[in-house]
Parts: structure tokens; sequence; C-alpha cells
């Protein structure tokens, strides 16, 4: 997909532009790019919106900020903001996956009025605070089973690891969280003495269901020329994110909003049972709850004929009522 440069402020996006009509902004995880996003994107495009989808901060044609707190939610998504305004766009819709997901909330909670709608992939809407610090509640976890948030932890770690060999952790991470794998099966190997490639499956030979070869190659391409430390340091600045977001404690979501994931999702499972009932509690206008039997993490990619149908529903009736369903 074609993807252009737009600088704001000094700091450079990549994004690809696509469409035109209302603006609909995605944002993606780790290990993403804003190609996760390109079945959508052409989705979009041809039902009349204007589908946007960066390279989130860190990743791809992005600019790879060096301070932990330019990959802060509010950070980035005062930044997402920048991009609307220098795209010319008042209002958006937002989708998040992964990571991007809690920047798509914080932008609903701290900027409302410049978010139409708000869909989320994967991750629920988590209004409550923890008690502790995460990286507390992350090393106290990594005492009895290997768990990647962790080991994420210490800067220049898991980078040499993973930046030594993109395309074997690429395939066998993306094969361990779809919904072909169970992965808290890594739980069972320990910490010590393992890096994340120890501990992920192998994954069978490409193509996939719901990979080809040639997208997989493009991933292998763009992380082979950035590295993996932009999209490490998301996961280095939870704590920082735990101490900003101290004044949204419980907050509601007063923007609509819609959440899609897979059944077979970790995100799901790591949760816990309470997870999606907290969700509708906190979010009054909450249009739908869809877990997509079959499906993994990459619910986008893995089901996108489900999602696009449910997305584009979403969107195009957000035109028809307005934000606030009048």
């Amino acid at each position: 997909m074609p993807e252009r440069k737009v600088v704001v402020d000094g700091f450079r996006w990549g994004i690809t532009d696509t469409g035109d009509g209302p603006p609909v902004v995605m944002c993606h995880g780790f290990p993403g790019l804003g190609f996760s996003y390109r079945h959508q994107s052409y989705a979009l495009a041809e039902s009349g919106f204007r589908a946007l989808a960066p390279d989130m901060p860190g990743y791809g044609c992005t600019d790879i900020p060096a301070c932990i707190d330019d990959y802060t939610n509010d950070r980035v998504a005062e930044r997402l903001i920048g991009l609307l305004d220098t795209l010319g766009e008042e209002r958006a819709v937002f989708v998040g996956h992964d990571f991007g997901a809690p920047v798509a909330w914080t932008l609903a909670l701290r900027h409302p009025e410049r978010v139409s709608g708000l869909v989320l992939l994967a991750v629920p809407y988590a209004p409550d605070r923890l008690p502790v610090r995460p990286s507390e509640l992350y090393a106290a976890m990594a005492r009895k089973h290997f768990l990647h948030i962790h080991y994420f932890q210490d800067p220049g770690v898991a980078d040499r690891e993973l930046d030594a060999d993109p395309r074997r952790f690429l395939r066998n991470v993306f094969y361990a969280l779809s919904g072909d794998y169970h992965y808290l099966d890594i739980w069972q190997h320990p910490s010590e003495g393992n890096g994340y490639l120890d501990v992920l499956p192998q994954a069978p030979p490409l193509p996939w269901s719901w990979l080809s070869q040639a997208a997989f190659d493009h991933y292998v391409e763009v992380f082979s020329a950035t590295g993996f430390s932009g999209g490490l340091d998301w996961y280095r600045a939870y704590d920082a994110n735990w101490k900003r977001s101290a004044d949204l404690d419980g907050a509601h979501i007063e923007v609509p909003t819609l959440f899609v994931a897979g059944a077979l999702d970790p995100v799901i499972a790591m949760s816990g049972p309470t997870a999606l009932d907290r969700m509708r509690d906190t979010i009054p206008d909450l249009r739908g709850v869809h877990v997509l039997e079959g499906a993994g993490h990459f619910v986008q990619q893995e089901r996108p004929t489900e999602v696009n149908r449910l997305l584009l529903k979403f969107v195009t009736d957000l035109c028809v009522t307005g934000p606030a369903g009048r």
C-alpha cells in the first residue's frame, strides 16, 4: 500500500492514507505496522471513508523516539491530535489494536471532542488502575513462569535477541498469538535462562490461512531495517502510563464504542472473566461486543471479512446517527 510521510512539529509519521471521506485512524500494536490494517484500509476506502493507518512511534517509517516518555499513551495521543490537525481533520473514528487500544481510549478520555467513535480490537477497556507499579506485578509473575512483559523491561536484552533473527521471531510470535496455538502454554517455561525465542513454539511453514508469504516478508523487511527497540519501548512505558493515568481511575468512556476480539486471544484469558462486564459498565454507549470463534490475537488479519463487516456498520451508523446516537 502507498505510504506517505507527514511531519508534525518536527516528528515524522509514516502513514497509509487511502480513500476520501470521514476519517478512520487505525492504531496498531506490537509487533505490527500500519500495514497490519491493510484489509480494513481497502474496505473503508471502497465504502467512502478516509482510512489512515500510521506506523506508530517506534515503528516502520515513523520516527523512533529515544525517550521512554514518548511512548506513553498520553504523549502518543497528543501526537495523533497533531496529526489530525496537520491532515485537516477535526474528528475521527479511532481504531486500536493491542497497544493501540489504550492509546485510542486515552484519546476518547482526554480529547473526546476529537473522537467521533472508538473501536477496540483484542484489548477490552480497563478502567481500573493497578494497586502497584506494573513492573512490580510483572516481576512477581515472572518468578513463577516466563513472562514476556517482564523480559522486555530491561533495555537491550530482548532487543539483541529479536534483532538477531527477525524472521524467526516474527514467524513464531505471529503463530503463537494466533488462534492456531494456545499462547499460555509458554507459561510452562521458567524465566531463568530463557529468552523469548527459547519459549515460543516453532511455527509451521507459510503461507497460513490468514497470512501470505508476501505479507510476512514485508514485516520481515521492515523490522530487519528498524529493529524492535521502538516497539519494545512501549512495554517499558508501562510504569510511566500507570503514573500518568491516576486521574482516569474508573473513568467512563462517553463516545460510541465497538469491541471485537478473537475467542482464542490470550489477552481475553489474561484479562479475567469480569473484564468484558466491567467494560460494559464503564462505556454507556457500547454498541457491540463481538468475540469471534476460532480467532486469536490478530483478529483484524485472522478474520478480516467479519471485522470489516462490523467496522463498516459501526462507522456507517455513526455517519447516519451522529456520535451521540441521535
